[in-house]
């Protein structure tokens, strides 16, 4: 008893691994795929030998996890099928389900792919109807269930149509480019793929939705057919699977209708909505041509078919009024038949939709045009709005001249629908409703050949969250979804319009920014501020489910100008840089170019610096005096400098320009106009200065604030300073944006006392119109015009064209730059009395002024 014990247990176990299929067995399985060329769907890789198109390199995807091996078997369509039948051939992708291929195979559960036939021809081939099939050679591959389907309807209406057997697509779409054939049946995907390189184009010739599976000999290999129907489930569910990434590698020719199947059954519907019409535009034709004595017989036969049509039918006269509808238009308008004829379509639809209609009819009427066009139609009514594809002829007399028209309408606002559906799945993310990797590689595209034509710099930014994989192990993975779609409205609250956010996949975001400042500097300065905004944003707290936690980003930056980079190369580059973002431990900015990275590290510490320096008082004012032509010194101007504690002093020209940059111009313009205010106090009892005014610059930035007037007579109160001893220097760059808010904000500040120059004129958007309504009291000559006076003539003569303007307005004109006496004595010669340069003192520090100004003197 005990002996036999053991055996019992062995003899279980051998039955076990007899009934079971292992792994390990699967492992070392070759399949022999049966591979015919029906590209995009199937096709032969003849450099790897193996299976290509989307069922083939999802069969691989499935064999490289299953462990299988796959050698493919090329044939045609009808040997592939013998193929499968004799056993020379394992499994065949590409077949649709029929009932007497259910009795030759063993089919899988779970649809591979789905799809439809269609009719595909020249574009002056004109195929809207089953009957417009009548006497066409139609191109249709031997033994497939579109040659037995056409047999049918041929049958069905009729009609006679001259089916062309075939052994490929490709043969068919070639009969038709050379004229041997006028139309060729094949599957939407080989269809959409080929059409144009034959010269095709689609028609609205379309049936038989089907699905697609891999299929076995009857009986053979049902666990590999079980292990497709377990990955293609496992697949279908995950937005990041092999399945999608095989779709979206095909993405540019076919797109996997994710939508439910009883859409596609509508596709299906829709196509007999089509045939049907062409039953009624036949009918019709018919009707026309009729010249029976029997007419109101005809009549009467005429009207109960176009009644039980499923399409809107209906007849309009010359004057765009209806002569006839069929019952799906009264159904359609909420209105009995007989009410609806005479009445004209501004009482059924709105404005725009009666304009479409009109052009289309106008066209039929006027011109005899047989007219197929899609039109969206809204009801005045209810304001629903349906998509119709209209097919519209004339009616002709006896004579030939036209009386009216015949239009048969079908609604395909379903099929529209599932198309946005479908482009909306192959081109932006599921879950964060951004754009996707093909259409972020598509626009890149575009923002590398549009910089390479215009030279504007752009950016491509990397952003990887930091430790996500931690979240999603910790909090769980509809945290990680929950915090993808809010990093994803964060971030889109800081791109701005025409730039491009998208999802790379899993946490990688990347943004493409184009239209950056010209100056490669500025640029990189930009590109910097947007890059450490967007950290920011992500680094906002995020609560789940009571759970709290601080995300952070690590992101790469890779710029682009006029030198054309490959969008591989700037993906690779900013995800480089982005890593050493990483190195440099996380939550940080880094750029691919090493010397932009240096760049953009000195800006950043400039900026630093002025913040500081504004804190701790590291600025001062100088001043440079002004002349006239007796010598008397009539005003100065101020002029900002910044004595850096270890960098001394630190030229306008190089931490302006990132004043304006970051915005900080605003406190340093600020703090300008209190300085200048505070020294007109401070020189208010002295004989010589107290009754001088001091000129100060404002920045593009200051006058353009709503709060530019409060904050100038802000400083002036708090200062207790004279208004009439201040002198704001514009440009005249300043006056191309916002002229007229401008001038408003002048003409205050002037009620109050304070004057106005306007610097470097001629140097910018000169222009009369303005000129004279601008309250200005002073124009200064630019020192580029005065520094070659004696050598140019132009210069000359814009000097002198300056100071007659100046006179003519009643404005003062002062030349700045003036260095030479000769200099001030052709000034003098031109009419120009007031005068400012080293020739009569460099700027200076308050209290150096005075001593200056009297030696001069």
């Amino acid at each position: 008893m005990d002996s036999r014990v053991p055996r019992m247990h062995a003899i279980a176990l051998f039955l076990a691994l007899l009934l079971t299929e292992p792994r390990w067995v699967l492992a070392e399985q070759v399949l022999r795929v049966g591979v015919y060329e029906n590209p995009p769907k199937i096709a032969l890789d003849a450099e790897q030998n193996l299976p290509s198109g989307i069922l083939g390199d999802l069969l691989s995807e499935i064999a490289r996890y299953e462990g299988w091996r796959l050698e493919p078997v090329p044939c045609e369509w009808s040997d592939c099928l013998k193929g499968l039948r004799e056993g020379r051939i394992d499994i065949l992708p590409d077949v649709a389900e029929s009932p007497e291929r259910r009795a030759q195979f063993t089919f899988h559960q779970i649809p591979a792919l789905y799809s439809w036939s269609q009719v595909f021809a020249k574009e002056s081939t004109h195929l809207n109807s089953p009957l417009d099939l009548a006497g066409r050679r139609i191109a249709v591959l031997n033994g497939s269930v579109q040659a037995k389907y056409l047999r049918s309807l041929a049958e069905g209406f009729g009609v006679d149509i001259k089916l062309e057997g075939v052994s490929s697509f490709r043969e068919a779409f070639e009969l038709v480019a050379a004229g041997k054939a006028e139309g060729a049946v094949t599957n939407q995907q080989y269809g959409e793929y080929n059409a144009h390189d034959f010269g095709l184009v689609q028609t609205p010739l379309m049936f038989q939705p089907v699905k697609l599976f891999y299929v076995t000999p009857r009986g053979q290999n049902l666990g590999v057919l079980q292990r497709i129907d377990e990955r293609l489930g496992e697949w279908k569910n995950e937005a990041d699977s092999p399945y999608y990434h095989v779709l979206g590698h095909w993405g540019d020719h076919y797109h996997e209708p994710q939508i439910p199947l009883d859409l596609l059954w509508a596709l299906g519907v829709l196509a007999a909505l089509l045939l049907s019409a062409g039953v009624g535009v036949a009918f019709l034709r018919r009707k026309v041509r009729q010249k029976t004595r029997d007419l109101a017989s005809n009549e009467l036969r005429l009207n109960t078919i176009m009644s039980n049509v499923d399409a809107y039918i209906y007849i309009k006269g010359k004057d765009f009024r209806y002569q006839y509808v069929n019952s799906r238009v009264a159904q359609l308008l909420g209105m009995p038949e007989e009410q609806i004829c005479g009445c004209s379509d501004e009482q059924f639809f709105d404005a725009d939709t009666v304009e479409r209609i009109r052009s289309q009819d106008q066209r039929v009427l006027l011109f005899g045009e047989r007219v197929v066009d899609e039109v969206a139609q809204r009801r005045l009514d209810s304001g629903e709005e349906r998509t119709h594809l209209a097919v519209k002829q004339p009616l002709r007399d006896e004579q030939g001249e036209i009386v009216g028209l015949v239009g048969v309408s079908t609604d395909i606002t379903d099929r529209k629908r599932s198309e946005a559906q479908i482009h909306q799945l192959a081109f932006y993310d599921s879950l964060t409703g951004l754009p996707n990797r093909n259409l972020l590689l598509e626009r890149l595209d575009h923002a590398l050949a549009s910089a390479s034509r215009s030279g504007v710099p752009g950016a491509v930014m990397f952003i990887d969250l930091d430790k996500f994989r931690d979240l999603n192990d910790s909090i769980g993975h509809g945290a990680g979804d929950q915090l993808l779609c809010l990093v994803a409205e964060r971030l889109q609250l800081r791109v701005r319009e025409g730039d491009t956010l998208a999802r790379f996949g899993g946490d990688e975001f990347v943004v493409i920014i184009e239209g950056l400042d010209e100056v490669q500097d500025q640029a990189l300065f930009q590109a910097e501020h947007l890059a450490e905004a967007l950290l920011e944003l992500v680094s906002e707290v995020f609560e789940y489910e009571g759970n709290v936690y601080t995300p952070t980003a690590s992101i790469g930056v890779a710029m682009f100008a006029r030198q054309r980079h490959t969008v591989d190369d700037m993906i690779k580059w900013s995800e480089l840089a982005m890593y050493e973002a990483k190195a440099a431990g996380r939550n940080s900015v880094r750029f691919f170019d090493p010397s932009m990275q240096a760049q953009v590290r000195s800006r950043a510490q400039l900026e630093a610096g002025i913040r500081r320096g504004l804190e701790r008082g590291e600025f001062e004012l100088h001043y440079q005096p002004q002349y006239c032509e007796q010598g008397d010194l009539i005003g100065v101007e101020s002029l900002l400098r910044w004595g850096h504690p270890d960098m001394g002093m630190i030229s306008p020209a190089e931490f302006i320009p990132v004043a304006e940059a970051s915005g900080l111009i605003r406190p340093l313009g600020r703090w300008v106009v209190e300085e200048a205010c505070r020294q007109l106090v401070c020189w208010s009892g002295d004989s010589v200065l107290g009754g001088i005014p001091i000129a100060v610059n404002i920045s593009a930035m200051q006058i353009h604030q709503d709060n530019f007037v409060d904050e100038i007579l802000s400083a002036l109160n708090k200062t207790g300073a004279d208004a009439r001893r201040l002198k704001l220097e514009l440009t005249e760059s300043m006056l191309v944006r916002n002229v007229e808010q401008t001038i408003d904000k002048m003409r205050r500040l002037r009620k109050h006392g304070v004057g106005f120059s306007l610097d470097d004129f001629g140097t910018g958007f000169s222009s009369l119109s303005y000129l004279k309504r601008l309250p200005l009291d002073q124009l200064k000559i630019d020192q580029s015009f005065v520094r070659d006076l004696l050598d140019d003539a132009n210069d000359a003569a814009i000097v002198r064209t300056i100071v007659a303007l100046g006179e003519s307005l009643d404005l003062s004109v002062i030349a700045e730059g003036v260095e030479t006496h000769e200099q001030r004595q052709a000034l003098l010669e031109y009419g120009c009395r007031y005068f400012q340069g080293y020739l009569f003192g460099r700027p200076l520090p308050a209290e150096e002024l005075l001593a200056s100004v009297r030696c001069y003197s």
